[in-house]
This record gives structure tokens, sequence and C-alpha cells, in this order.
């Protein structure tokens, strides 16, 4: 794969709401090609590996509590510049700061229950898709 490719996660805030099918069939609609999918249940020590680089941030445990409170669903989108595209897409991590037509500002409840996840970086794409995606589950 190359650079033209981000990853993605729809948090259990979404997945509980019932909003999968709608955050996919508007990446699709933004020109995101999905390119590897699957939902699954994070334990907590998954979520803690998961998410290490966060460790000694203040806001860890809560962030590997909520991560593991129940299923998600885990992605790569293709489309070339997708991580910048990405995450302009997904709108800000606040979805009361997110722009109109966003995915937070459509479907996060709160900053901490904010729908989705996106790579904030080619580097952390690569590491986030291969953390949850063998190259045969890739396509």
């Amino acid at each position: 794969m190359s650079s033209n490719y981000t990853f993605t996660i729809i948090k259990p805030d979404a997945v509980k709401s019932g909003y999968i099918g709608e955050i996919l069939a508007m990446m699709n609609r933004g020109g995101f090609k999905i390119s590897a999918l699957k939902m699954l249940q994070l334990a907590q020590s998954e979520a803690e590996a998961f998410y290490a680089v966060h460790k000694e941030r203040p806001f860890f445990g809560e962030l590997v509590k909520f991560m593991s409170s129940g299923p998600i669903v885990v992605g790569i989108l293709e489309k070339e510049n997708a991580v910048e595209d990405f995450r302009k897409f997904i709108g800000a991590t606040d979805p009361a700061e997110a722009a109109e037509g966003t995915i937070r500002r459509k479907y996060a409840h709160s900053k901490g229950e904010n729908a989705v996840h996106g790579s904030d970086s080619d580097e952390n794409a690569a590491i986030e898709a291969s953390f949850f995606f063998s190259t045969s589950e890739r396509f």
C-alpha cells in the first residue's frame, strides 16, 4: 500500500447507536474506498497496546476503558491524500467544533465519545492498519 490510505475506527459509541451503515456510506460518498473492514471488541490489554503512545496522558485510562467497552469497526480506506482528507472529512475532535457535514458533527456524542478515529499521519496509518490487519486481509 502507498501513502494513499488511512486507518479508521468506528468507535463503541457510534456502533452502539447503530451508525455503522450510515458512517460507512458517508465514507463511500466522500470518495474513500474501503480496502479492509472488520468488527471486533478490544480486550483492555489490546486497547492499552493500541493507545500506548498516549500512556502518559491523563486521559489514557478513560480512553482504554471506552475503547474496550463495546464492539468497534476497524477499516483501511484508500484515496489520494487519504490521511489529510479523512481528517478534514471526520471533523474536529469536539463535535461542537466540527464543521457541518462532517462525521463527528453528525454522529459524535461528545469530545470523548466522538464516533470515529482517523490516523493523523501516513506513518501512524501504517502502524495502526498493521495492528489490526494482515496483508492477506487487505484488498
